[in-house]
């Protein structure tokens, strides 16, 4: 599934903000972002932009990074994207604009609708210090690692209602991918979407240091896909003294599917590769949106470091019909994103 940066939403409730009186909290499905009072009413529809969004840079949105010392609106900044803040003690996530705002949208838009390519929306990626250079394509056949944010698609919680359920710690680095390609059997290692070269990169120090190419040789049909942390990747919040991966995904090419919990967590054993840690497991999920985000709060283990947040999946694989694929999504620390991650 594509994530909607840009996306048609309900107000659903306006909430007062204590002590300030030219801004509410608007909430929005799963989200909530500060807005200017009086811009909205419940009920209305609105022009929606999820954290991480990047915007182009247009005077509609210069506000957003322009000083309020300046004079007129300047450029954007390359590394501009929206962030958790808090603006009077109230958390912000995103930001919500009126529908008036742009005009060359159509007028019979609804609720949920995409309009991230109609409005040019970028998805800001953290730059991930490399000393190699990309390869080539992506693993041929095989997705590309992402979750869905649980405030996106809320809905996936009625879909994983009463299922056993795994919960995983969700690591703050950088996704790698490592496969074979098909046909030539040349081993392939890769960031988020591309090949990278085999040089000296934290990548290749992965793929050599847990004999990756062996492995997955005697398995040809497997792909391995994890965070790569420690060291000069990120801020290091797991406070490793060395490079590691930590696999979340064992993808099974020939029926194009994920191996579930239990099969992914013997064959990593197995191959001595490690797994990333369970934080929760049951045999009913039953959690709320409120319920996964508190869970999501916390710290690494042995640091004082503000984690990532959690991924949710079934212990069965099983599709979203939301999701219009994998049933799988993430709810992240909010303490983390206010923190300055993601």
């Amino acid at each position: 599934m594509t994530r909607k940066l840009a996306s048609i939403q309900t107000v659903h409730a306006l909430e007062p903000i204590a002590g300030a009186d030219a801004i509410e909290l608007a909430r929005i499905q799963g989200w909530q972002c500060v807005v200017k009072k009086g811009e909205f009413a419940e009920g209305d529809l609105g022009v929606f932009f999820e954290i991480d969004s990047q915007p182009p840079d247009e005077l509609r949105y210069a506000f957003l990074w322009t000083p309020k010392s300046a004079v007129a609106p300047v450029a954007r900044p390359e590394n501009y994207r929206l962030r958790t803040i808090r603006l009077r003690g109230a958390l912000s996530q995103g930001l919500l604009l009126r529908l008036p705002d742009f005009p060359e949208l159509p007028a019979d838009l609804s609720p949920g609708d995409d309009l991230t390519e109609a409005l040019g929306i970028t998805k800001w990626e953290a730059p991930v210090p490399l000393n190699g250079d990309v390869a080539g394509p992506f693993v041929p056949g095989v997705p590309k690692t992402d979750e869905t944010r649980v405030q996106s698609e809320p809905g996936v919680l009625d879909e994983l209602h009463g299922l056993p359920y795994i919960i995983t710690l969700k690591c703050d680095g950088t996704s790698a991918t490592f496969g074979l390609r098909p046909h030539t059997g040349e081993f392939l290692v890769c960031g988020r979407n591309w090949a990278i070269k085999d040089c000296d990169n934290a990548y290749w120090h992965i793929a050599r240091s847990l004999r990756l190419e062996e492995i997955l040789r005697q398995h040809p049909d497997i792909v391995i896909q994890g965070e790569i942390v420690g060291p000069g990747i990120q801020k290091n919040l797991l406070g490793l003294r060395r490079v590691s991966l930590f696999a979340f995904n064992v993808y099974f090419r020939p029926e194009a599917r994920y191996f579930d919990h239990d099969e992914a967590a013997a064959f990593l054993a197995e191959t001595r590769i490690p797994m990333v840690s369970v934080i929760e497991r049951g045999e009913s999920f039953g959690h709320s949106l409120e319920s996964l985000l508190a869970l999501a709060e916390g710290v690494y283990p042995g640091t004082k470091n503000e984690r990532e947040g959690i991924v949710i999946r079934p212990a069965r694989e099983r599709r979203s019909a939301l999701l219009s694929g994998r049933l799988s999504f993430k709810a992240i620390n909010n303490r983390f994103l206010l923190a300055g991650g993601e």
